[in-house]
């Protein structure tokens, strides 16, 4: 029975890596290579009508960066598997592209055999990373116990980490933004801190959030 080939978008701004990429997954059966692109604004006119099951997606590029474009493009197509393949493997980054709905996060000295496995991965529901990510992912699952913050602090604390605004956080629990405010006035005399950026610095420090 005939299975129609997996068609994959590239957008990478470094032109000689986009060919070769290009160039790898097109020596596939399984691959078909509709549409490469050196950023996301010229890859957005092309999107709808390219038909990809897959993007795989730079962070660093020209005009709108990698990570703000994933929930655009699921926005125009909510059914891709987007891919993140970079040199970045900064712990905010990373889930901030998970967060984004990336379904998944590979550095780029993975090998193309590893590359190929992903694409195959997501196709079938996976989420696939580099070893590294995934150590880095499990790690910060492994919270602080003997957190001083309550149940509520820390649900609010992880939204601000988030870069949600008080009144989108009431508006998202169901709660008066006063009481926000008095949350964090609670964190901050928990965590000795006097700011946003302390308290999201010292949480993560001590595996708070």
């Amino acid at each position: 029975m005939y299975t129609p080939p997996t068609n994959i978008v590239v957008i990478e701004d470094d032109v000689i890596l986009l060919q070769t990429y290009k160039s790898l997954l097109e020596q596939e059966d399984d691959f078909s290579v509709t549409g490469a692109y050196t950023s996301v604004e010229n890859a957005e006119r092309h999107l709808v009508t390219d038909k990809p099951d897959v993007i795989l997606l730079d962070i660093q590029l020209p005009g709108i960066n990698g990570i703000d474009a994933i929930p655009m493009i699921k926005r125009l197509l909510p059914k891709v598997h987007i891919i993140i393949l970079t040199v970045f493997e900064f712990e905010q980054q990373i889930f901030q592209a998970l967060h984004n709905g990336a379904a998944g996060y590979l550095t780029k000295d993975s090998s193309s055999a590893k590359i190929f496995d992903a694409i195959k991965e997501v196709m079938d529901g996976g989420g696939p990373m580099s070893m590294k990510i995934a150590r880095m992912v499990i790690k910060s699952f492994e919270k602080n116990t003997h957190s001083p913050l309550s149940k509520r602090e820390t649900e609010i604390l992880s939204m601000i980490m988030d870069g949600k605004k008080r009144n989108q956080i009431a508006d998202e629990l169901f709660i008066e933004s006063a009481t926000v405010k008095t949350h964090i006035k609670n964190i901050y005399a928990k965590l000795d801190v006097n700011s946003r950026s302390e308290a999201i610095d010292v949480a993560r420090k001590n595996k708070f959030v």
